[in-house]
């Protein structure tokens, strides 16, 4: 899941459980996000500003008004807001939050947010099941909040019950649900394949012929195709990436055979094949049984040409929107064009290697998409934004 170009404004209040909240500013930073934090006065006994801006990359502000007399002002952060995360959240800062106790700048920015506001509260045990604690999180979930309950645990008075801070872990996915739920859901009823990552061809049992795809570009299409309401068919050779959609079901395999028999128990039932994984265009013709030992200063491997997988959908397309990938170190643009006509594509998805920050194991890829009448370029971006330009060129195609 990515949560690429959003605008998450974190709100730390004065508990123990802040030191946890490096771990979740890091997480979202990693994953795409923006991120702005503010802190309570007394959030400052627990977290520093130098560590939180270093993760952030954002300054870190506290106070109204900033040392050079500059003011901060907490409408242009809450309206900048796509959410807002207050965590952990004391019963102080709850209490404030609910009756409109303003007087620090992060009960301002919080009264003049837009955007959802998600709680989680983090108290010892005793406050926690108060009645005004209770009474002050049910007014919260009546104004639209989104409450991130307590965790049972040791807490940091030494007692063990409800009250610590809900995990990094359970605070992202929780926000990251929140995003998936508000995607248009514009492939309801139609069945995507996606292929992924490379194939491994044995040469003996312990050694193989592969390539450097780490399978990051299928599974960003799978995970977004999922967001959109499809079914998702992911066929991933060996790959150590994972994917968490109840929507997607995945099937491992190793070898281009492997992966063109798997590929063909659903390919009559599909809308939309994308083969964007690597696969070997070659084996060895002979797998040795056992390993084959260093005795000599040569070994010669003879290989045959693998099945064409792409080209064999192609061949057998009836219904089926058929997009294919090409990774190319020259005469790219040309090659892209004869491998969509050959292959009896709809579309296809240029890399060039030539490109910075394009290709296998990065994070980030450049793409050119091409139809027999169209050419459309995109700016170097994350996968998984990436996978939304490809599926969005693919619905305007399927509207055509």
């Amino acid at each position: 899941m990515s949560l690429s170009g959003k605008k998450i404004l974190i709100a730390i209040s004065g508990g123990i459980a802040a030191y946890k909240i490096h771990f979740l500013i890091r997480d979202f930073v990693k994953k795409g996000a923006e991120v702005q934090v503010i802190i309570t006065p007394d959030a400052e006994n627990f977290v520093t500003k130098l560590s939180i801006s270093t993760l952030s990359k954002n300054p870190v502000y506290s106070d109204f008004y900033g040392d050079n007399g500059t003011w901060n002002s907490h409408v242009e952060m809450a309206l900048w807001a796509d959410v807002m995360v207050v965590a952990p959240c004391t019963a102080n800062t709850l209490s404030k939050m609910v009756h409109g106790m303003c007087d620090n700048l992060v009960i301002a920015t919080y009264m003049s947010a837009k955007c959802p506001v998600f709680i989680a509260p983090a108290m010892d045990l005793d406050m926690y099941v108060h009645p005004s604690t209770k009474k002050n999180l049910e007014l919260a979930e009546s104004f639209g909040h989104i409450i991130i309950p307590a965790e049972n645990g040791e807490l940091a008075s030494g007692l063990i019950g409800q009250g610590r801070m809900s995990e990094p872990e359970t605070i992202a996915k929780t926000i990251e649900d929140f995003f998936d739920s508000t995607v248009e859901k514009t492939l309801e009823g139609k069945t995507v394949l996606i292929t992924a990552g490379p194939t491994y061809e044995a040469i003996d049992p312990v050694r193989f012929i592969g390539n450097h795809s780490s399978g990051k570009m299928g599974f960003s299409l799978a995970e977004e195709a999922s967001k959109r309401g499809a079914k998702v068919i992911l066929i991933s050779g060996p790959s150590s990436q994972k994917i968490n959609s109840k929507n997607v079901e995945l099937h491992q395999v190793t070898s281009a055979k492997e992966m063109l028999s798997k590929v063909f128990e659903f390919y009559d039932t599909i809308d939309i094949g994308i083969a964007s994984a690597a696969v070997a265009d070659y084996a060895p013709k002979d797998v040795a049984k056992e390993k084959i030992k260093k005795n000599d200063d040569n070994l010669t491997i003879e290989l045959i040409k693998n099945p064409d997988i792409l080209r064999t959908m192609g061949e057998k397309k009836t219904h089926q929107f058929l997009v294919g990938f090409a990774l190319e170190t020259q005469n790219e643009e040309e090659n892209a064009k004869g491998k969509l006509e050959k292959k009896n594509l709809d579309m296809i998805v240029l890399n060039s290697l030539r490109d910075e920050g394009a290709g296998f194991k990065n994070d980030t890829n450049k793409i050119k998409i091409f139809t027999k009448t169209e050419k459309k370029e995109f700016n170097l971006k994350s996968k998984d934004e990436v996978a939304k330009d490809i599926l969005n060129f693919v619905e305007s195609q399927l509207l055509k």
